[in-house]
């Protein structure tokens, strides 16, 4: 079952050091995508998005000086620049992302990761 969890991680982001603590805390060891080492291609930002079922601008970080620098506010921005946007800069993903079998969301607050994991 862990095999079939993936989370994509920022060690220097309190919530996604929290996350990784409570799949762990539930026996489980998640496939860990360090995001900004290893930044996720644009297929697997689309599929992230698609199984999220929310617009890309939902996984932007907005508060990413980047995120203003590149005047992504402005709704003039599509769904396929944004996700090129995010290729480009990967800081502006939000963290902590966690895929598994029970859906695709960003756990933020990390509680969010629970309704996410196996039950007992």
């Amino acid at each position: 079952m862990s095999d079939d969890i993936t989370l994509f991680h920022n060690p220097a982001c309190g919530t996604s050091r929290t996350v990784l603590a409570r799949i762990r805390e539930a026996g489980l060891e998640p496939r860990i995508v360090e995001y900004l080492k290893t930044p996720p291609t644009k297929e697997q930002l689309r599929s992230l998005v698609a199984a999220m079922g929310t617009p890309v601008r939902a996984i932007l970080r907005e508060k990413e000086p980047v995120y203003a620098q590149l005047g992504l506010a402005d709704p003039k921005w599509s769904e396929e620049q944004l996700l090129d946007f995010v290729v480009q800069h990967p800081i502006l993903l939000n963290r902590p992302v966690v895929a598994s079998p029970l859906g695709t969301r960003v756990c933020r607050p990390a509680e969010e990761v629970d309704a996410l994991l196996p039950r007992g």
